[in-house]
Formats: C-alpha cells, structure tokens, sequence
C-alpha cells in the first residue's frame, strides 16, 4: 500500500528536523512524505530533497484544516493509498508507519499514542532513547504492541497522529475549512467520521513522541480562535467543543455563557 505521510508547519523547523530523522528511520519507510508550509519562507531550505512542499500564502489565522487538505491532495495526486498525518512537534517511534500500514482498511479512522516528551538536554533530543521518555497521555488508550482497540468516543480523536485510507479521506470530504486558526478542526473532523459510521481506533505500537514546546494553559493566546471556531462547530454539530478551555478562561473572566453560546466577557 503506497503510503504518504503529511505535516503541516509555521515554524518549528528544528522540531521539523527530529521528524524527518524519525521518519528516515522507519522499519517501514513512508513512500512520500509531504510537507505543507503555511506561511513559511523558510521550510524548502529546512526539508531539501528530503520531502515534497507544498507552499499555502501566509494568513492572519494559521490555515490547519486547508494545509492538510492541500498536503492530502498532493499525496493522493502522486498516488498514494494511505495518508498518515503526524503534527510537526512528534516523531515518529521507528514502526509508525509499518504499524498503520499493517492495519490499514477502509472505511476506519486509526490513530497511535502519543507521549509528550520533558525538555531536551543541552545536547537536543537523543533518536535511539525516546522511547525512555514514553509518557503517554494518560486520557486515550494505549493499546499494547500489535494490537489494535476500537475506541467508544470519537472525541477523544486528535490531529497530532492519525491515518486513514485515499478511500475513507475521500469519503468524509477532508477537514472543514471554515476553521482556520487554534482548535476545533480536528474534533470536527471526528464528529464527521462518527456521523458517517467510521470507527476510530487506537493502534498499537504506532507510537509518537511529541517534542516540548511552552504553552500556555489555558491558551489564553488563542482565546479568540477559540471562541470562533467553537461558534462554527456549535453551528454545525449542536455542541461546543473545546469545554475544558472554555471553563478556564470563564473562571478568569475572559469568558461568559450565554444563551446563544460562549461570548468574551
């Protein structure tokens, strides 16, 4: 099964870095890997011959949900069968991609555990010993090596690794592109494979590794985005998203619930 692996990026090219040495160190090497640089000048000279750009214009609000498409659309046209999506800040364990190849089929949406990793040394994150940094999220199931577990919510689906065939990308139509900016198009994206009858599941053994990087907590940096993107996912699916973010800034005053949904204080 001809295999494409797509990222998306602004920035974080050193993080870009560790991804593509993960990458070149896979069991089972991806046939392409497609890098979408939105916005970013500087991501030809960071990949090289190592992968193919595709270059979006730069926006006031990142365009996640159309650089995937767009870097979907590149995979697909060279013919890939299967799109394994990896957010820029993970790298992958050497048998990600082998791991969603060997399980791929149609009509399921598959996704691997991901670990947040502590700072790096002084020296930088060490390839061969990531794996003794493995903490993964203790919220999604982490299925044991080989074995694959259907998942009951498909909110807890996540953008940062995930794959799914040509077949089934087509099939639910990519991600909403009226999202644009932090959160929310990737638990749309979710809610469009349940309402379509797509399973989630979580494979194991395709594991990733997400580097450090501060954040905030809650992003009160992206409180706008927030409060937009929940607005056009309450009007497509009935329900806010995000609520664990929201109560956070309510109970700073950033925030008020209203009738109509969630509003700036």
């Amino acid at each position: 099964m001809r295999t494409a692996v797509v990222t998306v990026v602004h920035g974080r090219h050193d993080h870009l870095a560790l991804q593509l040495a993960g990458l070149a160190a896979q069991t089972r090497p991806a046939d392409r890997h497609v890098v979408v640089a939105m916005g970013d000048d500087g991501v030809r000279a960071a990949v090289g011959d190592r992968a193919t750009v595709v270059e979006l214009p730069a926006a006031d609000r990142l365009p996640l949900a159309a650089a995937r498409n767009a870097g979907a659309a590149a995979a697909i046209a060279d013919g890939a069968q299967l799109l394994v999506f990896l957010d820029v800040d993970c790298v992958p364990a050497p048998t990600l991609v082998a791991r969603y190849a060997a399980v791929a089929q149609d009509g399921v949406l598959d996704s691997g555990p991901v670990s947040y990793l502590p700072p790096p040394s002084a020296a930088g994150y060490d390839l061969a010993t990531l794996h003794t940094l493995a903490d993964p999220h203790p919220a999604r199931p982490v299925p044991a090596e080989g074995t694959v577990e259907t998942a009951a919510d498909h909110r807890l689906f996540w953008s940062l690794s995930f794959a799914l065939t040509t077949g089934t990308w087509t099939r639910l139509g990519g991600f909403c592109e009226a999202y644009a900016g932090y959160g929310g198009e990737d638990t749309d994206f979710a809610e469009t494979a349940h309402a379509a009858g797509v399973p989630l599941r979580w494979v194991g053994g395709a594991a990733a590794f997400h580097q450090h990087h501060p954040v905030s907590r809650p992003p009160v940096e992206h409180l706008d985005d927030v409060l937009v993107n929940g607005r056009v996912f309450a009007d497509r699916w009935g329900w806010w998203p995000m609520q664990g973010w929201l109560d956070a800034f309510a109970e700073r005053g950033l925030v008020r619930q209203t009738d109509d949904g969630w509003v700036a204080a």
